[in-house]
């Protein structure tokens, strides 16, 4: 066994080339034996097994700096850098991270989870190095899905005019996490069906130079012939043009083919692109045929690729994505919009039932918000489906074109609250803080499918401005559904307990803990209110007047973070009505980064379980001296 050798990239260094390719057949059993069991990013780790084998092979990390855009492929670098034997952990709580994690390893010099950072990252790097007088190498390595993203053309931009010696990977799998859109996907496949441009830029170059340099009207000529055959012959030209020097393409899946472009690379002044192909889940047949599918993956049977599942109610995606078919069918203005996350977003049948009304703009949610603003202007009714830790990456659109607009667009703002395995860089618990502060924005959450299914309902009838129904990534409680779809009034809460003396509001998934630990404390004989709070903007401030009124003490609880949420709201809203004698308590997630692990791990973490509210409650009735429905006297 060569794997059982390699503890740190020295170790790999001391092999052969020869045993490189055996080397990572080993990888590649080892992965989908280890994430058979665990799950995890299968599909596009075993497209890298041989790029991230010849990377560790002709460079020094960490010296040499390797940042990895977004960080879900860097599973083979965490096995060349000593983490083997913590692969059980995977994505488990306390346990091996699904993304490049600096406090893991010395190796991890740059963490993400959103995609099109590297190149930004390893211009900093590259800065960073020359005025500290260093000479280590800087390697980014981005996907051509990633390279969609308007930060990376950013980046390449800068890095062009800077002149700075770095390099580029372009790992080509004609895939992000869906199959790629759009003209820099097009460009690539004119490139990739290029075979013969290797051998024509060689020629071209060495008859250049056997042209005897004898004047300046000469040389200018020669440099002008060199560009229209670079133009002719198409390949590398967009990036060269943004001052690159293109190497390419690369099969991804030859090892010796790889060490000599990088070798070539590495006697190249300024930055480098070297243009890999790679296959996704290249070595594993269903992940092959189906790499979309096995991108992330829950463990599943080796032999047969069959997912393990358990079985239960449908995800609140799927509900989504049912629902808004069944609205599309009645309006013909609903637009469908997603930035790279069809399936993840549960569009797929739609786009599928509407292809003319279901757009992917790619990774690109900047541009999916103002689209969506200028759609909404001319009559239609675009749906944004975005992820909540994606949508903040189109923070300022969502403030500039769409709210100050008032444009009448519908956000769908999916894994709302923890997200369980992927952890820190994917929670959605901030777009409540980051979007409440907005005028003219109105955000709903629903305690369950049937809700909001009459959420969408209402964001459809709708007229006066941008409005936003989130939910969680969770099974859905399973309640009956209406068959009458009806719009909920606009800043209403619901009544769902009546009590003494504390009531608990709560939003989303909140309000079935809310509800058990009522149940719990109902047993002990006290008796406590449960306010849906299904609008988080407005607020159903007649509600919060009568509860202040009756001096009840309130409990706000909801999964997102304390600062700048439900909470805070309901605070603001106290204190602007002047009101000082109603007693109010937040639960919610504190100000830190909650790390992976299950969901139910995540929410115990941080105290946002029935048990958790009991206790408070109990705490209160102590420190309060109540006993439910009357004031104990002290003794």
């Amino acid at each position: 066994m060569l794997l059982s050798q390699i503890h740190e990239p020295d170790d790999l260094k001391q092999l052969p080339i020869e045993q490189l390719t055996p080397l990572a057949a080993e990888i590649r059993q080892f992965l989908i034996e280890k994430l058979s069991v665990t799950g995890g990013h299968l599909a596009s780790n075993l497209g890298v097994v041989e790029l991230t084998i010849a990377l560790h092979y002709c460079y020094n990390s960490p010296r040499d700096k390797f940042i990895f855009d977004v960080g879900h492929q860097a599973y083979v670098h965490k096995i060349l850098t000593g983490r083997m034997d913590r692969f059980d952990t995977l994505r488990k709580h306390n346990g091996l991270c699904g993304f490049v994690k600096r406090c893991e390893s010395e190796h991890d010099v740059w963490e993400a989870g959103h995609s099109s950072t590297s190149l930004s990252a390893a211009m900093g790097m590259a800065l960073a190095r020359d005025l500290k007088g260093g000479d280590n190498k800087v390697v980014a390595i981005i996907g051509d899905g990633a390279l969609t993203g308007g930060m990376a053309f950013e980046a390449l931009n800068h890095i062009g005019h800077e002149q700075k010696d770095l390099m580029v990977i372009l790992n080509d799998n004609e895939m992000s996490i869906a199959p790629n859109v759009g003209a820099m996907h097009n460009y690539l496949t004119k490139i990739r069906s290029d075979k013969n441009y290797l051998r024509a830029k060689d020629e071209v170059e060495q008859l250049l130079k056997k042209i005897p340099a004898i004047g300046g009207k000469l040389a200018k000529t020669v440099e002008r012939l060199k560009d229209s055959l670079k133009y002719a012959m198409v390949s590398g030209v967009l990036f060269e043009e943004l001052g690159f020097t293109y190497l390419g393409p690369v099969d991804g899946h030859d090892l010796a083919g790889l060490i000599e472009a990088f070798t070539q690379a590495n006697n190249v002044n300024g930055p480098v692109l070297v243009h890999v192909l790679t296959t996704k889940g290249k070595g594993y047949t269903p992940a092959e045929e189906d790499s979309h599918k096995w991108h992330g993956i829950t463990p599943y049977k080796i032999e047969s690729g069959q997912v393990l599942k358990a079985v239960g109610n449908p995800m609140y995606t799927e509900v989504f994505g049912r629902t808004l078919i069944e609205l599309a069918e009645q309006d013909e203005r609903i637009v469908a919009v997603t930035p790279a996350m069809p399936g993840g977003s549960g569009l797929v049948k739609f786009g599928e039932r509407f292809p003319d009304r279901m757009i992917d703009v790619g990774i690109a949610e900047q541009h999916a918000a103002t689209m969506c603003a200028a759609l909404a202007m001319e009559g239609m009714k675009p749906v944004f489906a975005v992820y909540s830790t994606f949508m903040q990456r189109a923070y300022d659109q969502i403030v500039h074109d769409i709210c100050r607009h008032n444009a009448n667009v519908m956000f769908a703002i999916d894994r709302a609250g923890f997200v369980g395995a992927d952890g820190e860089t994917h929670q959605g618990v901030y777009d409540i803080a980051f979007m409440r502060h907005i005028p003219n924005i109105v955000l709903m959450m629903p305690k369950d499918e049937n809700e909001l299914r009459h959420m969408m309902k209402t964001a459809l009838e709708y007229n006066d401005g941008p409005i936003a129904y989130r939910y969680p990534r969770v099974n859905v409680p399973g309640v009956p559904l209406d068959e009458e779809l009806k719009p909920i009034p606009i800043g209403s809460w619901e009544k769902l307990r009546e009590g003494d003396q504390v009531a608990i509001v709560a939003t989303g998934p909140m309000v079935q803990v809310a509800e058990e630990a009522a149940e719990i404390l109902k047993r002990e004989g006290v008796s406590i209110g449960v306010v849906n709070a299904r609008f988080l903007k407005p607020l159903d401030n007649s509600m919060l007047l009568n509860l202040a009124g009756a001096g009840t003490k309130l409990i706000v609880l909801e999964e997102a973070c304390q600062a700048g949420s439900l909470g805070s709201a309901v605070l603001e809203f106290y204190a602007e009505h002047g009101i000082t004698g109603t007693d109010v308590s937040l639960m919610g997630i504190p100000d830190r980064f909650i790390e992976h692990g299950s969901i139910k791990e995540q929410l115990r973490e941080v105290g946002l379980t029935a048990e958790a509210v009991v206790e408070q409650i109990q705490q209160y009735r102590a420190e309060h001296q109540f006993s439910f429905g009357k004031k104990v006297k002290p003794s």
